[in-house]
């Protein structure tokens, strides 16, 4: 023992102490237990180096999954276990629904509607220029994958998580600006538009599992599903929300306002699911047609808004699904050069496609601005790649490890380079007064 170096004797030592924890007794909750007080302590201390250095919380929590998820490579494999654990798995997929939820809560319905052609033009170039240039990166890298995974790509490319820019925006005092309403704008129909993409995806593949060759009659009944659950869900929601939400207020209880939200969150994801749709589809569209104004009786009785009760359940369930998509990535991928030139090329096609939106954008806004307010993938993009994980054709992962490292590899990058080029051309304008384009 004196002669092994202390290190290697602590990496020996650790997973001894870990492993006979692991499922002790009967009660399935130990392992679980055990994983997510890993998982809380890495979304914290990632989160926290993350804010330091200037960068958003999640993306600290994201690293601190993949270092993690990792340590396998230094010799420690006392929580290998951890990324395939089911209880989670489920604790993370609640997770997604409570985040799309909440992005739906922040979306203003009425604010969509009236966003004007601009913010519509960005949104869908935001939209049809990054799937495009997705899908030829995965043709030229990945031919022998098939037009399914490449789909895939364009979907995950098409995503855009503007909270990051919103908080860029809001530092740099911009975020009444021309620029930021149009971002914000464009981006609550760009979530719209790549929710819709990815149901399209998922729809052709899951019909390509069953061996259906999905005609473009078929592909066109997909994008009706869709959008037609959308908007029934909006105009059926924006109609009865309110009414349960008032009825609901009769009730004495606390947190009677967070039940029936929760309630209506998890029935339409149920109801989305039902028409082959993805759940989150149903967890956005009823975050979409609540608004704070719907609550009024509860806020006017002294309780708090539906915002503020849901951030304790975010906060418990969100980090668990960013931290746990780190642990899933591989970072022994990344020594393959096929992989890291995927990931580069996606990086790129990432950037150069939401800067595309720019254009859109006209001759009186920062076109820089509007186009580099877009690239950040974040959470949103880690949605996509995590629906992607979870499909198959005839048994055949279509995401696999590798081609999920390179998309996760393209969500970092997108995200750390928003916050100091958006900082860049708000600067560029000030320095040449006009030179907005």
């Amino acid at each position: 023992l004196s002669a092994m170096p202390r290190r290697r004797f602590a990496r020996r030592l650790l997973p001894l102490l870990i492993l006979p924890l692991l499922g002790a007794g009967s009660d399935p909750s130990v392992n679980v237990a055990l994983v997510l007080a890993v998982v809380y302590v890495t979304a914290l201390v990632g989160g926290e180096l993350a804010v330091r250095v200037g960068q958003p919380a999640v993306l600290g929590e994201l690293l601190g999954g993949v270092v993690v998820g990792n340590l396998s490579l230094v010799g420690f494999t006392g929580l290998t276990f951890a990324a395939s654990e089911p209880g989670v798995d489920l604790l993370a997929r609640l997770g997604v629904l409570i985040l799309l939820f909440e992005v739906g809560l922040e979306s203003n319905l009425r604010q969509m509607l009236k966003v004007g052609v601009i913010s519509l033009v960005v949104a869908v170039i935001g939209v049809v220029v990054p799937f495009g240039l997705g899908w030829l990166v995965g043709a030229w890298l990945l031919p022998s994958a098939g037009p399914y995974v490449h789909a895939f790509l364009g979907a995950t490319l098409a995503a855009t998580s503007v909270g990051i820019t919103a908080r860029v925006l809001k530092d740099l005092g911009q975020s009444r600006s021309r620029e930021a309403r149009i971002i914000l704008g464009a981006a609550v129909i760009d979530d719209v538009l790549g929710i819709v993409v990815l149901a399209v995806v998922t729809g052709v593949i899951a019909a390509a599992d069953t061996g259906v060759a999905m005609s473009s009659m078929g592909i066109l009944w997909i994008v009706i599903q869709a959008v037609g659950f959308l908007l029934a869900a909006i105009a059926l929601g924006g109609w009865l929300a309110p009414r349960v939400v008032a009825a609901s207020s009769r009730f004495k209880t606390k947190g009677a306002s967070l039940s029936v939200s929760l309630a209506l969150c998890f029935f339409t994801a149920f109801l989305s699911h039902l028409l082959g749709l993805a759940p989150i589809i149903g967890a956005f569209a009823a975050g979409l047609v609540l608004e704070p104004a719907h609550y009024r009786e509860f806020t006017e009785r002294g309780e708090q808004g539906i915002d503020v009760l849901l951030h304790p359940l975010v906060q418990m369930l969100v980090p668990v699904f960013f931290v746990l998509m780190g642990m899933r990535t591989d970072l022994a991928a990344l020594v393959r050069p096929e992989v890291v030139v995927l990931a580069a090329a996606l990086t790129i096609a990432a950037i150069v496609g939401k800067l595309a939106c720019g254009i859109g954008a006209g001759n009186e806004a920062n076109r820089w601005a509007v186009g580099i307010g877009m690239v950040p993938r974040g959470e949103v993009g880690l949605i996509f790649a995590n629906v992607g994980l979870g499909l198959s054709i005839a048994g055949a992962k279509v995401i696999g490890e590798s081609t999920y490292t390179a998309v996760v590899a393209m969500v970092i990058l997108t995200t750390m380079v928003t916050p100091p080029a958006l900082k860049w051309s708000f600067g560029r304008t000030r320095r040449n007064p006009g030179g907005n384009r």
